[in-house]
């Protein structure tokens, strides 16, 4: 007796040692968050989860969200039956094609199972040529690859493809940074790269209205959203810059402008992070894109900050983020026509090294900077995503 199921594969834990029962158990819940209304049964075994007992219909949106699971490899589509070789035999008889070439690929994780994995490729090669004999076995380059997993628990496997799925680490389990989201194309991936290894995000966006429009924020909102579809417990907070940037603009040198606000944004974001027990700050800068982004700009906007700050796109080009930014969803709504707060006031010859003594100078002309970013804080938007 045979049925469909979802096999599953995690990647990583398997490095975890004495540790790994804390990551599992928070990947098990993240499948479970996820399947969520799901008629479905799990199965966790060693090694293997399994997806069993669900609707044919429901087929392809399980994958769909397992996919977006982080800490799982890998899945199949399988067909389970018992140990019985010829119970074995004959599912793989009915899922071979019947023209091309093919190769048996067996494995034995129930050492206990009589046959090994050669033994196991042999035979059931052997059966398979006896019920069609119009296939040919091919080691190195087959059209068809029968796979046969045998576990512990009772049950064998067998499947023909693999799908990747998201891979690192179960979201939760690498503490909690703060995002920097704008409405551009990198910061939703730098979101994407940290919660891919287990940080839990809180989203912080800037904005600078009636110079950015409504717009312009709902942009932020939906790629947070879409974030959500990795990160399920993503909330975001909304800060206005109008002020702070008025008052740049009125005291300082214009091409000071980006440096001096990236400075404020950091001292915002630190503040706003250790009000929710977030350990760091994230954002999507890639060494040299921009002004504010070189290696004198990056020293100088750090200088205000005692958290870590993590840029995980930093030595990424604009093609390799735009390439995951489509992967996970984000670049269409990324690339529409709206402004972000950077554009307010934008010099044109923005810095691209700035000295600390200098940007320095120029920020004591704000007399009531603290006062500002008090203000900000104070009037913080708590945005449901």
């Amino acid at each position: 007796m045979s049925d469909n199921v979802i096999l599953i594969r995690f990647g990583e834990l398997y490095l975890k040692g004495k540790n790994k029962c804390y990551f599992e158990n928070i990947l098990k819940d993240n499948i479970r968050n996820k399947l969520n209304g799901i008629a479905c049964k799990l199965y966790f075994g060693r090694g293997r989860y399994v997806v069993k007992e669900y609707a044919e219909c429901d087929e392809q949106l399980i994958i769909e969200r397992l996919k977006q699971v982080f800490g799982l490899h890998s899945l199949s589509l399988a067909r389970r039956c018992g140990y019985e070789l010829d119970e074995i035999a004959s599912l793989a008889i009915s899922v071979m094609p019947n023209v091309g070439t093919f190769r048996v690929s067996a494995r034995r994780s129930y050492k206990k199972y009589p046959l090994d994995s050669v033994q196991l490729n042999k035979v059931l090669g052997e059966r398979i040529l006896e019920a069609k004999p119009e296939l040919t076995v091919d080691l190195h380059t087959p059209d068809f690859v029968l796979n046969v997993d045998v576990r512990e628990d009772g049950d064998v496997y067998v499947y023909d493809s693999t799908v990747k799925c998201a891979g690192g680490m179960p979201y939760g389990t690498g503490g909690n940074g703060l995002l920097l989201l704008s409405g551009g194309i990198d910061s939703p991936v730098a979101g994407y790269m940290m919660a891919k290894r287990g940080m839990s995000l809180t989203a912080l966006h800037f904005h600078s209205y009636p110079y950015t429009s409504e717009a312009a924020k709902e942009k932020a909102v939906t790629l947070a959203r879409i974030l959500k579809n990795y990160c399920p417990n993503i909330t975001m907070h909304c800060v206005s810059l109008t002020k702070i940037q008025e008052t740049i603009h009125k005291c300082c040198k214009p091409n000071y402008m980006i440096t001096l606000v990236r400075r404020f944004m950091m001292r915002i974001a630190q503040a706003v992070g250790e009000k929710l027990g977030c350990g760091c700050i994230i954002n999507g800068e890639s060494l040299a894109q921009v002004a504010s982004q070189t290696l004198a700009s990056i020293t100088v906007t750090n200088a205000v900050v005692t958290v870590p700050v993590f840029r995980p796109l930093i030595g990424m080009d604009k093609e390799q983020i735009i390439e995951v930014a489509e992967q996970i969803g984000t670049f269409k709504t990324s690339i529409e026509p709206f402004e972000d707060c950077c554009t307010v006031f934008l010099p044109d010859y923005p810095l691209i090294k700035p000295t600390l003594e200098k940007v320095e100078e120029q920020e004591s002309r704000i007399e009531n900077y603290a006062a500002l970013i008090e203000e900000a804080i104070e009037n913080i938007e708590v945005t449901v995503v």
